[in-house]
C-alpha cells in the first residue's frame, strides 16, 4: 500500500520527512522517494525499496539534503515525486491511488497540442506526471488541482 508524507518547516525538514515516509514504508512497497527544496533548489531521491528496507536506501541521501519543505511517497508503482518545470513554474509532486481513465485523459492532454508525457511504470503512463500535466493545462496550480479533480475517475490525493 502507498502513501505519502510532506513538511514545511522554518528550519530544516529532512529527518521529520525521512521518519514520516519511513513511516509508510513495509514489506510489500516497490519505491520510495524523497524530494527536498531549499535555498540552492531541489533534490531528490528514488530508490528502490522491494528487497531492502526504506532506511538504509536513504540514509546516506539525508545526510546531504537540505531544505525547508518536503514531500516523500511510498509507491506500489511510479517512481515519485516528480519534479516538475512548467509555465506554472518549478514544483514537486506526489501522488496516490487509481486513475481509471488514464486512455481519455491522455487524449485530453494530446488535443491541448503542448504535452508530452516521459515517465512509465510498466509500459503505462506514470499517474503522477498524468496529475502533473492536467495541472499545467491552466492558468494557475489551483485551477489546474480543479481540472484535474473534475476530471480523474478514481481516486486521487
Amino acid at each position: 500500500m502507498s502513501g505519502f508524507f510532506g513538511v514545511a518547516s522554518k528550519t530544516d525538514c529532512v529527518m521529520p520527512l525521512f521518519f514520516g515516509v519511513d513511516y509508510h514504508s513495509h514489506l510489500g512497497t516497490k519505491r520510495g522517494g524523497l524530494v527536498v527544496h531549499g535555498e540552492s533548489g531541489f533534490q531528490r531521491s528514488i530508490h528502490n525499496i522491494e528487497n531492502s528496507p526504506f532506511r538504509t536506501k536513504f540514509e546516506r541521501d539525508v545526510d546531504e539534503f537540505k531544505g525547508e519543505s518536503g514531500i516523500g511517497c511510498i509507491s506500489d508503482n511510479e517512481a515519485q515525486p516528480l519534479i516538475v518545470h512548467s509555465h506554472l513554474g518549478s514544483f514537486a509532486i506526489t501522488t496516490v491511488g487509481r486513475i481509471n481513465n488514464m486512455d481519455e485523459l491522455m487524449n485530453l492532454c494530446f488535443a491541448s497540442g503542448k504535452v508530452q508525457f516521459l515517465e512509465s511504470s510498466k509500459g503505462q503512463i506514470n499517474q503522477t506526471e498524468m496529475v502533473a500535466a492536467l495541472i499545467n493545462l491552466k492558468n494557475s496550480v489551483i485551477e489546474g488541482l480543479t481540472f484535474a479533480k473534475e476530471h480523474i475517475k478514481g481516486s486521487m490525493s
